[in-house]
């Protein structure tokens, strides 16, 4: 994993799920994770991105 990708998932998790895997099914669960509470997102996208 690099740098940008783990600064990414910290700061902006959807983008940086969308970096991995495009517009998808992963990255809508990304998307609502992050809108519910930002640390479900954060862990989601450290889970997608491993």
């Amino acid at each position: 994993m690099s740098l940008l990708t783990i600064i990414l998932n910290i700061v902006l998790p959807p983008l940086a799920v969308f970096m991995k895997h495009g517009i998808g099914k992963t990255f809508l669960i990304s998307l609502i994770l992050t809108i519910i509470g930002w640390l479900p997102g954060v862990i989601h996208a450290f889970i997608v991105n491993d």
